[in-house]
């Protein structure tokens, strides 16, 4: 049966019932031949010995091995079976012993009703069998049979039904897990989506708003003053290589193209404030590393990066800022980077979506710059904090949790 071919357990137990039924048919037919060597039912009784062996053999599912197709009706088998065991136990009720594997088969045959109808007759022919082998009434074989077939049979099915609730909670928790996967993988589906929306915020939309304040603010004095026109120009074309730069890199793993040469998040830092740092704006950077210089994870160094992008887009496009300072602080436990400007600043217990001024919405850019911010920081289990009032500059503060070794 199937359960044979996937359960190891209803296999060794399928085992020792067919050894168990062979090794009580030999035993009652050597009883018989003992006994009775001489008897005219001799011939009959081994006859319909080896026909009885030869039906359990044939019988479906009855090999440990899968049988590639059901050589009988399983129905047709067992009465077969049954039948041919019937006349034995008439004949000589020592094949009485025979039952006990049969119980076990009748179980798994039929329906519960059926086999205990089944079982109801083998019990009967037992009890009447063993009184005819004693010759006298004894009040044992008639209860015994009865009530180890009815312990049997309860215990059979109380496993049948606790095996049936199993499937069943196996099921719901294949069905479950199911679930959950595709659940996750729609999870990670808006992860990637709103990912994908800060990335393009952070490097591509920022440089093109960049270039064009650079070619408006060359076209308003290239009639006055050509030479600082045709410098924002050329600052413009450098902002439009490196967006290339980083276009190309979404194409193959967008990672920030600064982080990407290799040189690793303080070199990244000072290639953007080379960049950022222009005719109204001068950026620097501080590393305070303790002399210890810290492999930061990937992960970290790209968020920092990101949002160290984002702060100076929003410095300089808002907050009418002169300098700008990134101070990446790295300690056992955490990596910080600091954003300071001394631009206009902003209420910051107010509404605001920059770093260092009024929000994007209101200077009519969609806003995604503070929440990305917070979003990146958020998914590495780090904390965003802006501390700014109007007049006196803005500090953004991103703290990301590392893992320190064991």
């Amino acid at each position: 049966m199937l359960e044979e071919a996937v359960d190891p357990d209803a296999r060794w137990l399928s085992a020792v019932l067919h050894g168990a039924f062979f090794l009580l048919l030999g035993s009652s037919l050597a009883r018989f031949l003992i006994r009775h060597s001489g008897s005219a039912q001799l011939p009959w009784i081994t006859a319909l010995s080896v026909v009885l062996a030869v039906l359990y053999v044939l019988g479906p599912g009855r090999d440990l091995r899968p049988a590639p197709r059901a050589r009988l009706p399983r129905h047709t088998w067992l009465c077969a079976v049954v039948t041919v065991w019937v006349v034995l136990v008439v004949l000589a009720p020592s094949f009485a012993w025979c039952a006990v594997p049969l119980f076990y088969t009748g179980l798994r045959t039929l329906r519960p009703r059926a086999a205990i109808g089944l079982l109801t007759l083998l019990v009967i022919l037992v009890v009447v069998a063993q009184l005819e082998l004693s010759g006298r009434f004894d009040p044992d074989l008639v209860f015994a049979p009865p009530a180890v077939a009815a312990i049997a049979t309860g215990v059979f099915i109380r496993m049948e039904r606790q095996s049936a609730r199993q499937r069943r909670l196996i099921d719901d928790l294949i069905r479950t897990r199911r679930e959950l996967a595709a659940s996750e993988r729609r999870e990670g589906m808006l992860a990637e989506r709103q990912r994908l929306s800060m990335e393009i915020h952070d490097t591509l939309a920022q440089g093109l708003s960049s270039q064009q304040m650079l070619l408006q603010a060359a076209a308003r004095i290239w009639g006055t003053d050509p030479v600082k026109a045709r410098a924002h120009v050329r600052t413009a074309e450098s902002i439009a290589e490196h967006n290339l730069t980083e276009a190309r890199r979404f194409v193959h793993d967008l990672a920030p193209a600064d982080l990407a040469r290799g040189g690793g998040l303080d070199e990244a830092l000072r290639a953007l404030a080379v960049r950022e740092s222009g005719d109204r704006l001068t950026v620097r950077v501080h590393i305070d590393d303790g002399s210890r210089s810290p492999r930061l994870p990937d992960r970290v160094q790209s968020a920092l990066l990101r949002i160290a992008q984002g702060a100076l887009a929003n410095v300089r496009e808002h907050s009418g800022a002169t300098t700008a300072a990134l101070t990446l602080t790295l300690l056992d436990d955490q990596a910080v980077l600091d954003v300071a400007d001394d631009g206009r600043g902003f209420d910051a217990a107010g509404p605001s979506d920059t770093a260092a001024g009024p929000s994007d919405t209101a200077a009519g850019v969609r806003g995604h710059g503070l929440p990305a911010m917070r979003a990146r920081v958020g998914q590495l289990g780090g904390t965003l904090t802006i501390e700014s009032a109007p007049g006196e500059g803005a500090v953004l503060s991103a703290a990301i949790p590392l893992e320190t070794p064991s």
